[in-house]
């Protein structure tokens, strides 16, 4: 018997696939059952050609079988089977593939396609086996021939006694070593997890034997351990029924089985698309975030199949980020797969899928938004924090997507409200979408700077979370009307004859504000009479587009960027506060520093920012107090 020499190449291209190409080495029994289905698929296309030949599909089927004892992993299927000149062409050289040879030779039919196109998927089972033993005889042949290697030193080929059409492939596992443990591979219950995470929807039963017990004859106390053949593939997989025969307990059903969430899911989207790309898909919208969601350790992305076989447990390439929540799967025949089967290239097929999920995704939210509004809400309560980063994300590029499912609370709904259906009652004369924010809603309705937007009867929008003004800044507006903040400088609002006054009034004590700006020097860019408080006798507003409250967020982020907001102190001169401010512009240099200080310190505790001397501060309120 004369050993057989890989190819140069082959021998090389060996090399680098054991140790390199598949970073899992679990992987080698999903590729050895894509084999064998296909093997089996060859059977099936020839029969739809062959009127000699009958196609019972009862008849098919896939066995693996572990021997401890011997340490010995054996794969049988009832497939095509080869001959001895397959045998050297499809194992003797690495990478020249028989399941790609076949599909260029016919064309494809009814739906079913060869996975296995690359030729070196049979030997990942060399990360887990010194020595593979293959036993085949092709249909048609009454002889069987024997491949036989222990790795890149060569293999043989003899003839063999086989009694039925298929292949055996029997793999002598590795010994356990301190850094590898092998045994998991021949444990039939971790076999079984293998097979059902990668293969579980290979359409052929894929059969195992499990030890069991049973009542011994004439006993019922005494039982008797048996060897019991289990079938633990599922083969038929939800997404390719008819979405009629489906409840939504068989969803709620998937979704617990494949372990995308403990919650409940809120919606699903059932997808077969038919059309310049092929793919079925199932995705779920959960209704509570994952307890990593919002950390770096979250991974998104969809299970991604190739003809039912697993080929990624997270495709990210099929969610944008800003529905990175969505859970679920895609099933696609019409992939470029890569060498391992692991990793995707980018291609046009996965660009169009994924902008077809993108777009399911919106409609779906869109649909539970207007029909469902409660659950929207409970939706948006996990997730409405990832929609907002998606619009302030990319410098405002999505913003078209996602700017009618945002949800603010209102000051005239007491409730969440869209912007469109807060744009929809606005008064003809306002110009703005008026927001106001803050740490609470609480907090903001008893802001001073909300007074006159409330006043002339506008809605507020109340920003709670911090990303909610990046994100308003990222859409500068919506149906042609821009936001504004109830702090910012200018409002937009006509002047009355109160105003007037104020303005009035501003010139007036232009020489009071001008010693008040000196005193805070550094602090303000300028002092002046408010427009905007009606009660409160002091607030700060701000000038430019950096407001208080991003000054908030941007300071308390980990690299502390020292920003300030361009800040005016506005005093209400129609309260009486203003009147004491000028009897000590007059009168007492001192008291105008004191009260002009304790003003300023006012404003910023009403805005949540901290004092920069507290015992300065609580001297002077002393000295107000003696």
């Amino acid at each position: 018997m004369t050993k057989m020499q890989f190819k140069a190449e082959s021998k090389r291209l060996l090399e680098m696939m054991i140790n390199s190409i598949y970073t899992q080495r679990e992987i080698f029994l999903r590729e050895l059952i894509s084999n064998a289905s296909d093997a089996i698929d060859k059977i099936y296309y020839k029969a739809l050609t062959d009127d000699q030949l009958v196609f019972n599909q009862d008849d098919y089927f896939i066995k693996v079988t572990a021997d401890q004892s011997a340490r010995t992993l054996t794969l049988t299927d009832t497939g095509i089977g080869m001959t001895q000149e397959e045998l050297e062409n499809n194992l003797g050289v690495i990478a020249k593939s028989g399941s790609l040879a076949f599909k260029n030779e016919n064309e494809r039919q009814d739906g079913h396609n060869i996975i296995g196109q690359f030729g070196v998927g049979f030997y990942s089972a060399f990360m887990v086996a010194d020595r593979i033993i293959v036993r085949s005889r092709a249909l048609g042949s009454a002889e069987a021939f024997q491949w036989e290697s222990e790795g890149a030193d060569g293999y043989t080929i003899t003839p063999c006694e086989k009694d039925a059409v298929g292949t055996e492939i029997v793999m002598h596992i590795k010994p356990n070593t301190e850094d590898d443990q092998y045994d998991e591979f021949l444990e039939p219950y971790r076999l079984k997890a293998i097979i059902k995470k990668y293969s579980d929807f290979i359409r052929y039963p894929i059969r195992m034997d499990f030890k069991t017990q049973r009542p011994m004859e004439g006993s019922e106390n005494e039982f008797e351990e048996v060897l019991e053949e289990q079938t633990v593939n599922s083969m038929v997989p939800i997404w390719r029924k008819n979405k009629s025969e489906l409840k939504q307990e068989d969803y709620e059903n998937f979704y617990f089985e494949k372990r995308y969430g403990f919650d409940k899911p809120l919606k699903h989207v059932h997808i077969s698309a038919d059309g310049a790309v092929v793919y079925n898909a199932i995705l779920f919208i959960p209704e509570r975030t994952p307890f990593d969601y919002y950390t770096k350790e979250y991974e998104k992305g969809l299970e991604l199949y190739s003809n039912g076989v697993l080929i990624m447990d997270k495709c990210a390439d099929l969610l944008p980020d800003y529905f990175s929540f969505v859970k679920g799967m895609v099933d696609s025949e019409d992939l470029s797969l890569n060498i391992s089967r692991e990793l995707l290239q980018h291609d046009r097929q996965l660009t169009l899928i994924a902008k077809n999920i993108k777009n399911k995704i919106k409609g779906q939210l869109q649909s539970l938004l207007k029909d469902e509004r409660d659950n929207y809400e409970k939706f948006y309560e996990s997730f409405g924090r990832q929609l907002k980063f998606g619009v302030y994300g990319e410098f405002g590029a999505n913003k078209d997507v996602l700017q009618d499912l945002l949800l603010f609370s209102s000051s005239k709904e007491k409730k969440l409200v869209t912007l469109d259906e807060y744009v929809s009652r606005m008064p003809e004369d306002q110009k703005f979408i008026y927001y106001a924010s803050g740490d609470s809603i609480d907090r903001i309705e008893k802001l001073p700077q909300t007074e006159l937007v409330l006043d002339k009867g506008y809605e507020i929008l109340y920003f709670t979370d911090d990303i909610d003004e990046f994100a308003i800044k990222s859409l500068v507006s919506y149906k042609e009307k821009s936001f504004k903040s109830v702090s910012s400088g200018d409002l937009g609002i006509e002047p009355d004859e109160k105003d007037k006054e104020t303005e009035a009034e501003q010139n007036e004590s232009k020489e009071l504000f001008e010693q008040m700006s000196s005193i805070l020097s550094g602090k303000v860019k300028s002092v002046r009479a408010s427009k905007r408080l009606k009660s409160h006798p002091v607030c700060l507003s701000t000038e430019g587009e950096l407001t208080i409250e991003m000054e908030k967020i941007l300071k308390a982020m980990p690299n502390g960027q020292d920003v300030q907001a361009d800040k005016v102190l506005e005093i209400n001169v129609n309260h009486e506060v203003f009147q004491t401010l000028k009897a000590a512009q007059t009168g007492d240099a001192d008291k105008l520093s004191l009260y002009t200080n304790l003003l300023y310190n006012q404003a910023l505790l009403i805005e949540g920012l901290p004092i920069q001397d507290p015992v300065a501060f609580t001297n002077d309120i002393c000295k107000v107090m003696v």
